[in-house]
């Protein structure tokens, strides 16, 4: 358990167990008709066969407590972008074309002017990931929530032989990490508290962003991702969300061995200096620089990292199970 994001308020192996919870449940539902469904425990989407040639997949998330901090310092123009982000990039790594998104906003008080905010941010990250979105609901629920909550639900086709799953991936493949465009959506209860305590939002941080709009720079989407497989062999693909190098665990049996990170952005090594965080912990709470990962054989080393700026060798495949960061075992 990560000990100050637990202090923080979230107790990500708690979360676990829950999660686990309700899926044990789900598991024994019986419709009477044969399974649709392909089977990838574990994986960031649910992919239906819905032809012989032809799977759907479907993604569903939120931009969690990065709304607090955005309700706080009132810039709501970018959420969108992370809503849209957090569900397309859960689609890009198993190679598959987002194509429909919906969203839910759920609110103890309807506001025109904070509608409006979210829209142009849900805009943009449309634009960006080029889908359309085609439809959502609106809820007010006073006394049940506090502030605002958005999430949303991605829909996305692929030829069911390019869905990418990590079932090729092998020791000797190489990790090409791509940078973050900061600290996403992901880890900000922790980050908001280590703010709070040791700084305010409104203080001047770099690149003239204050502390506060640093911490809302929105998730980047890797929408290059679906034009770049159709040409270079890629074994595996890794969106770095909550958990931060725990998610690789997802795509493999074998281990994942990082011994040349991607440079961590300014506001990660505040975080840890501030308030005196380990990096094993920022490692498993954070994105940490790297917001998605390629696993992929020797040969497409340069195909990856000629289409995608700033991408690098981070680490390789071993046979020993794991997510390592240099001496560091991070599970």
């Amino acid at each position: 358990m990560s000990d100050a994001y637990a202090a923080a308020g979230v107790d990500t192996d708690q979360s676990d167990r829950a999660v686990s919870a309700i899926v044990d449940v789900l598991r024994t539902i019986e419709t009477g008709a044969p399974s649709r469904v392909v089977d990838l425990p574990g994986h960031y989407a649910s992919v239906l066969r819905v032809t012989p040639d032809l799977g759907i997949a479907i993604a569903t998330d939120g931009v969690g407590s990065k709304l607090v901090l955005a309700e706080q310092t009132g810039r709501l123009d970018t959420v969108g972008i992370d809503c849209i982000a957090m569900n397309v990039n859960d689609l890009y790594v198993m190679n598959v074309e987002p194509v429909a998104f919906v969203d839910y906003i759920a609110t103890d008080l309807l506001s025109t002017v904070k509608m409006s905010q979210i829209g142009i941010g849900l805009n943009e990250g449309a634009r960006q990931a080029n889908i359309n979105i085609v439809g959502g609901e609106t809820a007010t629920l006073k006394g049940l929530v506090s502030g605002l909550d958005l999430a949303g639900t991605c829909l996305g086709i692929q030829d069911k032989d390019r869905i990418i799953t990590g079932d090729l991936i092998r020791p000797g493949d190489r990790i090409i990490g791509v940078p973050s465009s900061g600290i996403h959506s992901n880890g900000l209860t922790l980050a908001r508290k280590v703010a709070e305590q040791f700084g305010n939002y409104e203080e001047p941080f770099r690149n003239g962003r204050t502390l506060g709009e640093e911490l809302l720079v929105p998730t980047r989407i890797y929408h290059e991702t679906i034009a770049l497989t159709k040409k270079t062999s890629v074994h595996g693909m890794c969106h770095i969300t909550g958990g931060g190098l725990k998610n690789l665990l997802r795509l493999s049996r074998y281990g994942f061995e990082i011994t040349s990170p991607l440079p961590p952005q300014p506001i990660f090594t505040w975080i840890a200096e501030s308030a005196g965080i380990t990096d094993a912990e920022m490692y498993r709470t954070f994105n940490m620089g790297m917001g998605f990962a390629y696993v992929v054989p020797k040969d497409s080393v340069a195909g990856i990292q000629n289409a995608v700026k700033g991408s690098k060798i981070v680490g390789e495949i071993t046979v020993e199970p794991g997510a390592w960061l240099r001496d560091i075992e991070i599970i």
